[in-house]
């Protein structure tokens, strides 16, 4: 169930996005909207044992694989699941779905500045038969009471936040004495410098290459591609920050967490992702087949466990592009 709230709005109009440009908590509204429907296809976000996983092994090396965080779960440690947990931004349900659904959490909440995600998530929610409930909320005025959570989750989500520690604030506000916070997939400063280049040069080049008569049929429709660049334009207003490992662990502390550590991931695997993603966005759907999706997805497998098993014990943390950072409310 969720409370009443405005209808959504699927698409931003000129003058709407112009706006946007002044007013930033309006820009993460009509961005993200604007993606609910298609969010979860552009992303490759499943709700099956592909993304159960990654949801599950991006929380576990947050938290530590026996990290005995007070009513809380890690399964590989056989604690029992958190038994209410609360997604800030949530999206489409993406992270604490797959945490439910991977038995890390048994009721979850769901949040999120944008009516059109909020109605997505719940709508997934409800589709996998999971206990969720939901609000439109903004992530500085956190609209629940002191001490409801057991665990806090996001992902993706501090980046687009204004004030980032006044939201952590809220965040050990409404968790239990001794409750934890888990936020994944934020950008590193430097990471995300290599991604936007990378993923700039591959629009490009492909946009460009597609022009040439005898491969117009790998290139998407003129209007497809120019509703694109108007959400690429607005996705530039509602990304607001990258974060420093050293820099988020102290802001984590400032509001007040107790223990907040930084892990990143994703070095080698992020040059091979960004083109890709950027690459997929450019042809038309369903042009590049399974084939195509097995080469994508296992290459990033594979290099994610290179950055993990080899690059992460030579290459310092910060030109990394994601990080995660997790801290507990004092008891």
């Amino acid at each position: 169930m969720t409370d009443e709230q405005p209808a959504p709005n699927p698409h931003a109009s000129e003058a709407e996005v112009a706006a946007a440009y002044r007013d930033t908590k309006l820009a993460q509204v009509l961005y993200h909207d604007w993606e609910a429907e298609t969010y979860d296809e552009k992303w490759h976000i499943s709700y099956d044992e592909r993304c159960i996983s990654y949801a599950r092994d991006r929380f576990e090396a947050a938290v530590g694989r026996s990290s005995g965080a007070t009513g809380g779960s890690d399964p590989a440690s056989g604690a029992e699941p958190y038994d209410r947990a609360l997604e800030l931004g949530c999206g489409t349900g993406f992270f604490l779905l797959n945490l439910m659904q991977a038995g890390i959490v048994k009721k979850g909440s769901v949040t999120d500045l944008s009516p059109g995600m909020v109605k997505v998530a719940l709508r997934n929610g409800e589709g996998l038969g999971l206990d969720v409930d939901g609000r439109v909320a903004d992530a500085e005025t956190i609209p629940y009471d002191d001490d409801t959570f057991d665990l806090v989750v996001g992902h993706a989500v501090l980046h687009h936040i204004p004030d980032v520690e006044q939201s952590l604030r809220e965040v050990l506000r409404v968790l239990k004495p001794g409750g934890r916070f888990v936020f994944a997939g934020e950008p590193t400063t430097i990471g995300d410098f290599y991604a936007r280049w990378l993923g700039r040069i591959t629009w490009e080049l492909t946009t460009n290459v597609t022009r040439l008569p005898f491969l117009r049929g790998w290139r998407r429709p003129q209007a497809e591609l120019d509703e694109s660049s108007r959400a690429a334009a607005l996705e530039a207003v509602v990304d607001l920050h990258t974060f420093d490992p050293d820099e988020m662990e102290a802001l984590a502390g400032r509001a007040g967490a107790v223990g907040a550590r930084v892990t990143t991931e994703e070095l080698s695997a992020a040059f091979l992702g960004w083109p890709v993603r950027t690459f997929e966005a450019t042809v038309p759907e369903g042009k590049l087949g399974w084939g195509w999706a097995g080469f994508a997805y296992g290459g990033w497998q594979k290099l994610s466990i290179v950055d993990e098993k080899v690059l992460s014990r030579i290459v310092p943390r910060r030109f990394f592009y994601n990080l995660a950072i997790t801290g507990t409310k004092p008891e």
